[in-house]
């Protein structure tokens, strides 16, 4: 399972508990920068995170279900040709689903991506560059539909956000996901990505099958139950 932007491994904790009790195994593993990771904001790319990804698959001898998260379908993306025969298939939750060259940034700036209040709160400081946003922006923006409680431990354990990965584009090298089924949830209430964006990424990249759910841009925080249901049908 792999996070989003400002969050970490932690991210998944209550819906990795779920699919635990359902008889999965479940890596949530921090990327380079997020979470309590120390990576260096200079060394946090796209291929970084490839990296990473590819370290965590490699521990087991079975193939897993990789999921990304936001963001994180920008690191999976990335992932998938460095280390295919790793992969069972993957799920794309409320998340970026770039074609060869596209960038999270670049998806962002399509007429789609109006009203995202992400990039709209976004507040960008030092150099090499990080983002914050502030807590009610968070948690408008992204935790719109979960608990109280849940939102406030989620906007305090948010870290900041090297930039560079939103600006990279992917590099698929020619790999066209042959052999790696792919899904995608789909989140009606999201403000992150909004639908639009989410329907025009599908048209474009496709993802078989597509579930919908009627939350914010969280479901494994905001729709728990439901989404640990929909990963324990999609995994093979």
């Amino acid at each position: 399972m792999v996070h989003g932007a400002f969050a970490g491994g932690w991210v998944w904790g209550p819906l990795a508990d779920e699919l635990s009790a359902k008889g999965h195994t479940v890596e949530a593993p921090d990327l380079p920068g997020g979470g309590q990771d120390r990576t260096p904001v200079s060394e946090v790319t796209l291929d970084a995170y490839a990296k990473r990804i590819c370290e965590a698959l490699a521990v087991r001898d079975e193939p897993a279900v990789l999921v990304g998260h936001s963001m994180g379908g920008m690191a999976i993306t990335q992932a998938a040709p460095r280390c295919a025969d790793r992969i069972a298939s993957m799920v794309y939750v409320a998340a970026f689903l770039p074609q060869d060259g596209q960038s999270l940034i670049g998806l962002t700036e399509l007429p789609e991506g109006e009203g995202d209040q992400v990039q709209a709160n976004l507040v960008v400081t030092g150099d090499p560059p990080v983002a914050t946003m502030p807590a009610e922006a968070s948690r408008a923006a992204t935790y719109e539909h979960c608990s109280d409680e849940l939102a406030a431990w989620a906007i305090a354990s948010r870290t900041p956000q090297p930039i560079f990965p939103f600006t990279e584009p992917v590099a698929l090298e020619g790999f066209d996901f042959a052999g790696i089924p792919r899904a995608y949830v789909f989140c009606a209430k999201d403000r992150a990505i909004p639908p639009p964006l989410q329907r025009r990424m599908l048209e474009t990249a496709g993802c078989e099958p597509v579930v919908e759910l009627d939350t914010d841009h969280v479901p494994q925080l905001s729709r728990t139950t439901e989404l640990a249901e929909i990963l324990d049908r999609l995994a093979p």
